[in-house]
């Protein structure tokens, strides 16, 4: 479980997005920091016994730092309103699927895949399920599956409208292939983040997401 504490400075900061605020308050950002990544490495060590591909990794190195890259963006506010951490084979910057706990008042949320793989990883992750539909659908349709995520993550802003170049129109695969991103979400209620009961919530998805990571990484051994 997450302090709410952690939480309350997130909603602070949601209200008070600047520098001075952020120094005057540094203090509870170090605790809030320290508690989020105390619960990551149990996360870690916990499911690293299932899936041994991220049993090495460490909290501090898969979390995501708090300052936002303005030079690109409209928003110029400094600070992200989040804590995330990807815990991926290989790091966080790997080309690898791996799980994902974000959290944020509001709008929490664990899950994991691959995010907007680059072209070459793309390729390799569509072709594998182009190979290996029957195999891709039943862990997609499994029960532990679907009662925690539904399906996958197919918003509009992840999906191409055609087909991509290369596979059949009628392909049966088709509304897979046509994804840019492979994750799925599991929504997180504030009242969950501080629950007894969220370490065990997130193990359970992890786990349930486990067998999709690793069809996606079979893909991506060999990626030129």
């Amino acid at each position: 479980m997450l302090q709410p504490s952690t939480l309350k400075f997130l909603k602070d900061l949601t209200k008070n997005n600047n520098k001075p605020w952020f120094d005057a308050h540094r203090k509870q950002y170090e605790e809030a920091k320290n508690d989020f990544g105390s619960f990551i490495q149990v996360v870690i060590d916990k499911h690293g016994q299932k899936d041994e591909t991220i049993r090495e990794q460490e909290a501090k190195k898969c979390m995501f730092r708090i300052n936002r890259d303005i030079r690109f963006s409209k928003d110029k506010t400094p600070y992200k309103t989040n804590m995330g951490a990807s815990i991926n084979r290989g790091g966080r910057k790997s080309i690898f699927a791996g799980y994902y706990f974000h959290c944020e008042p509001g709008q929490s949320f664990v899950g994991g895949g691959i995010w907007m793989p680059m072209p070459p990883e793309t390729k390799k992750v569509r072709q594998e399920i182009d190979y290996c539909f029957d195999e891709f659908k039943k862990i997609i349709q499994a029960k532990k599956f679907t009662n925690i995520y539904g399906d996958l993550y197919r918003e509009e802003d992840m999906s191409l409208s055609r087909v991509p170049q290369g596979f059949d129109k009628d392909n049966p695969a088709g509304e897979y292939l046509k994804l840019k991103s492979w994750i799925a979400m599991q929504s997180l209620k504030d009242v969950d983040l501080t629950s007894k009961e969220l370490l065990k919530k997130t193990l359970m998805a992890f786990e349930a997401l486990q067998p999709m990571v690793a069809f996606i990484n079979r893909a991506l051994e060999n990626v030129e």
